[in-house]
């Protein structure tokens, strides 16, 4: 699991009860370390009068304490009313990060007019700076720190974090042309530079071939890999070199992303790479996924990047699944088949012992899993760009246990509602290919793309 550093900035007015305030802010800190993968970065007393922040010069040492510790976003809570110069000033220093603002709720009816907190006003004061400034914010709401949705907020920004950092100056592999039917897969690479700041790094299929040329058959590297492979899959039905073959290019892949720093690769799942490595990549992608590159098929490559995002917001504890939406279930109500050829993690499989891997369904190719998804709440995303504009469908459903069988990676999906799914896609310009991922990953995925400027679309 990944671990996301966020800097906590208690917000605090002198005027107003200190007891108060200093009683808040260990309450958020003591929920904020029950968070999976959070890291919390705050002020302590020594470095401010009480661990608040409450004028420009103790912003001034909160702004260097989260440079030095490489904060990758802020949390903002007024425990009473806060000072909103001294807090957008932290707020604008870390602009480019995913920022969250929350206020909390007063301990009693104020006697005389003496009120506890004020946070209620005092939130509005910072968020109308934040709005001035232009900086994209998450709000929270009015909370006492160990409330569930509270709780579940800070929780989605620590995902909306991880999707941010990861995905801004990602650099994504190009491996071979994209195939020449498929106009789906074009891209828009000087648009992804310009918002996003990310690379495209292009190779051939021959260069691959080239990596692995070097390793002699029996070669360590090559035995090694060979033996993962077979202790999760079933190579009866498979050629008696399959396991070496499959294992040369496992070793090239890994070796370009590894040397190029690739958060992704895009792939040309077939031809090339049947001609010159005698197998399909289709097992090998979903392994290399599982290790934490992302591999779409088809030299997909704004689908890498919806596996990516996904990825992401899951803090890299469970790999996605690149799928087509495949086809409408003849009989199951708002059922569809999200299916690819064979490339789906095993670690996603809802059988038990070894996965078959044999021939690719098109044809005698070997390289390619037979397995349907275990079941579970799923996230389906698919990221499009449209003359520089980007947008992310996000929607949910549940993987759903069906009988019968099938070549390839697959899971029936059933959704709220299928038809209004599908005119979505369909008047939204998107394409046929999609991410999935076991889990609910939608919010986190929603904040961290209205932060980085794409467009959500949901159902």
């Amino acid at each position: 699991m990944d671990i996301v550093r966020i800097g906590f900035v208690p917000a605090h007015r002198g005027s107003l009860s200190e007891d108060w305030a200093s009683q808040l802010r260990q309450r958020c800190l003591d929920v904020f370390r029950k968070i999976p993968g959070l890291e919390i970065i705050v002020p302590d007393e020594k470095l401010t009068e009480r661990g608040f922040v409450r004028n420009e010069a103790e912003a001034e040492k909160v702004i260097k304490l989260f440079q030095a510790k490489g904060i990758d976003g802020l949390i903002i809570g007024t425990m009473t009313f806060g000072d909103e110069i001294s807090i957008n000033t932290i707020a604008a220093a870390f602009r480019n990060k995913p920022q969250l603002l929350f206020g909390t709720k007063e301990a009693e009816v104020p006697s005389c007019g003496a009120r506890t907190s004020d946070s209620f006003c005092g939130t509005l004061s910072i968020s109308s700076g934040l709005h001035r400034r232009k900086i994209p914010f998450i709000f929270a709401g009015l909370v006492y720190p160990e409330e569930k949705e509270f709780q579940q907020y800070i929780s989605d920004f620590v995902g909306t974090c991880s999707v941010v950092k990861g995905f801004i100056g990602a650099k994504i592999g190009l491996v071979g042309p994209r195939p020449e039917p498929f106009e789906t897969c074009i891209y828009n690479e000087d648009a992804m530079i310009k918002q996003f700041n990310q690379r495209v790094v292009p190779t051939g299929v021959s260069d691959l071939l080239l990596r692995s040329s070097g390793l002699k058959k029996g070669d360590p590297a090559l035995v090694k890999i060979a033996k993962e492979m077979a202790a999760e899959t079933d190579m009866t039905n498979s050629g008696a070199e399959t396991g070496e073959k499959l294992a040369r290019v496992e070793f090239a892949l890994k070796s370009f992303a590894a040397e190029k720093g690739l958060s992704a690769m895009a792939i040309q799942c077939y031809s090339a790479m049947e001609m010159l490595f005698g197998v399909v990549p289709c097992y090998v992608m979903g392994r290399i996924t599982t290790a934490g590159t992302m591999a779409s098929c088809e030299t997909d490559l704004y689908g890498a990047l919806s596996m990516l995002i996904q990825y992401k917001a899951a803090l890299s504890a469970t790999p996605p699944h690149f799928m087509d939406w495949t086809l409408k279930h003849p009989e199951e109500k708002d059922t569809f088949l999200a299916w690819h050829c064979g490339n789906g993690p095993v670690c996603l499989s809802g059988q038990k012992g070894k996965i078959p891997i044999t021939c690719h369904y098109m044809g005698p190719d070997m390289g390619t899993v037979h397995f349907q998804l275990k079941s579970g709440v799923v996230t389906l995303s698919s990221l499009q760009e449209d003359n520089g504009h980007f947008k992310m469908f996000v929607a949910n459903g549940k993987s759903v246990k069906l009988d019968g069988t099938m070549k390839g990676s697959w899971s029936w999906v059933k959704v709220p509602d299928l038809d209004k799914l599908y005119r979505t896609l369909i008047t939204g310009g998107f394409v046929h290919h999609a991410s999935l991922i076991h889990g609910d990953y939608s919010q986190s995925i929603t904040d961290a793309c209205t932060i980085m400027g794409i467009e959500v679309v949901t159902v």
